[in-house]
């Protein structure tokens, strides 16, 4: 087995994968390498020639020309925004403007209302090969699904490249290729979202895909509440109910938009990762596990 390690999309990635020879390996690598800084580079908000960076800057002016990639996103964005109950809402990166979580302060209230009001995606008009968002100021943010997206697309193309073996690892979202040489799955350890060394469990995996959503990556604390950076849309306030959600899928961007999805239901969410049919596992505010295996 060979392992590639290299950073993208704001942290630690890894490729490990079965090849004959150490050459092969690394044209391998390079090639699913090659692919996920593509992808960062065409839908990072961060770029300011990202279609998403030129979609979000002709706001309320004029639609913006996408490819059938692009178009084929926004698509999964409104099936998201559907299945989710208006939850999963690629417009709501917006809201990130009034937290800081490197501060316990809660933001003003003149400061995040304004911003509330650029939250909807049934202001977002996708007509043809163009996307137009509705009000000056509203963003549109594929954060919420472009890491696992990168994943399935890097795995897709080992795959196709003959790879058997393996698996591809954006950040902790992880897409698996295949079983290790020996047949076995791949022992994959959940962390605990309180405890940064230690593990609440572990997953046997040899195929599909392994997200993990969580308030314990960006967050503050105050008069003893967890702050968390994921934020529900209607009132633009971090959700409270979930430490964290593991989800094993078929692919990737499928398990980390349950995962999401979960956080954001929040009380509800349990019901709706039972309807999913997917395997998870669960820890509430409270330290309680909840799992489904397959």
């Amino acid at each position: 087995m060979h392992r590639t390690s290299f950073r993208a999309m704001g942290g630690p990635c890894e490729i490990h994968l079965s090849a004959p020879d150490v050459q092969t390996a690394a044209r391998l690598a390079q090639r699913a390498i090659a692919e996920v800084m593509r992808i960062e580079q065409k839908y990072s908000r961060y770029r300011p020639d990202s279609i998403v960076s030129r979609i979000n800057a002709a706001a309320g002016r004029k639609p913006v020309a996408c490819d059938s990639e692009t178009g084929a996103l926004l698509a999964y964005a409104d099936a998201l925004y559907d299945a989710s109950g208006g939850l999963f809402d690629i417009t709501s990166g917006v809201l990130r403007k009034a937290w800081d979580f490197r501060k316990p302060q809660l933001p003003l209230a003149e400061v995040l209302e304004p911003l509330l009001a650029l939250v909807g995606w049934r202001k977002v008009v996708v007509d043809g090969d163009g996307v137009l968002l509705g009000e000056a100021g509203m963003e549109v943010d594929f954060g919420g699904f472009g890491k696992e997206y990168a994943a399935d697309r890097a795995a897709s193309l080992l795959m196709d490249g003959g790879v058997m073996h393996g698996y591809v690892n954006l950040g902790g979202d992880m897409r698996f290729i295949g079983p290790q040489l020996d047949g076995g799955p791949w022992s994959i350890g959940i962390q605990d979202p309180r405890q940064v060394d230690a593990v609440i469990g572990s997953i046997p995996v040899s195929h599909g895909a392994l997200t993990t959503s969580g308030d314990y990556e960006r967050y503050f604390e105050l008069d003893g509440q967890r702050y968390c950076h994921v934020l529900d849309p209607r009132d633009g306030m971090p959700v409270r109910y979930w430490r964290s959600v593991s989800v094993l899928a078929p692919v990737a961007i499928a398990a980390g938009s349950c995962s999401t999805i979960t956080m954001l239901k929040q009380r509800e969410g349990l019901d709706f990762l039972n309807a999913s049919g997917l395997a998870y596992l669960a820890v509430d505010d409270e330290g309680q596990l909840s799992y489904r295996d397959i």
